[in-house]
């Protein structure tokens, strides 16, 4: 498993097993205005994987296909080609020679399904959904821009993430996650464009 599709199989399970606690503060409402909201966002990514007592990141860079309706495909081009593909029932994983892999499947562990929506919400910026599990701090930037500071809001978040960082404009522009181990991964985020509104049929496919 890859440390992208590994981080995010984590941080997922460990989500959707953390109840709403708290109403959302006030502030989440400058990004919900500042946010786009999109029903198919496509991009390119860069990320840097800063590991605890190493000089040098682990650096990778792909593209994305985020679709409201559908879930998130994360395509690897360095340094290993790959795919990762998140619905709302699976996280799959598919290698540059054709092979797939079902990392997990919602049919199996029901509190998946709440995937999908987690993962829009890290990557459009939902400060609302987010902050279900995270205490929120929105700091308005010229310009339109934010930033948002998440700190887990339960014992069993915080064994794994110290602290999340989003940042953007219209869009996400950077997801910066903290683990409790001293990691740092940060993913910026580029070329952003929604339109078209519509998946094509190569993207509909690889939902499937």
């Amino acid at each position: 498993m890859n440390r992208l599709l590994r981080t995010l199989v984590v941080l997922m399970s460990l989500l959707v097993a953390v109840p709403v606690l708290a109403a959302p503060p006030a502030d989440v409402d400058l990004v919900k205005q500042r946010v786009a909201k999109v029903e198919v966002l496509r991009g390119e990514f860069t990320q840097e994987k800063q590991v605890a007592g190493f000089k040098n990141p682990l650096r990778s860079q792909g593209r994305f296909v985020l679709a409201q309706d559908h879930g998130v495909i994360w395509t690897t081009l360095k340094p290993f080609p790959s795919e990762v593909v998140v619905t709302r029932d699976r996280i799959l994983s598919r290698q540059h020679d054709g092979s797939s892999r079902v990392e997990l499947d919602g049919r199996q562990q029901p509190a998946m399904r709440s995937v999908n929506a987690i993962m829009f919400a890290l990557m459009s910026g939902d400060a609302q959904a987010l902050s279900a599990q995270f205490t929120v701090k929105v700091q308005a930037l010229p310009d339109n821009g934010w930033t948002m500071q998440l700190s887990p809001r339960s014992a069993m978040l915080g064994k794994v993430f110290t602290a999340l960082k989003l940042s953007g404009d219209r869009y996400v522009r950077e997801v910066e996650i903290t683990e409790a181990n001293q990691d740092v991964t940060r993913i910026h985020f580029a070329g952003m464009r929604d339109t078209p509104a519509q998946l094509s049929a190569d993207e509909g496919g690889r939902f499937e």
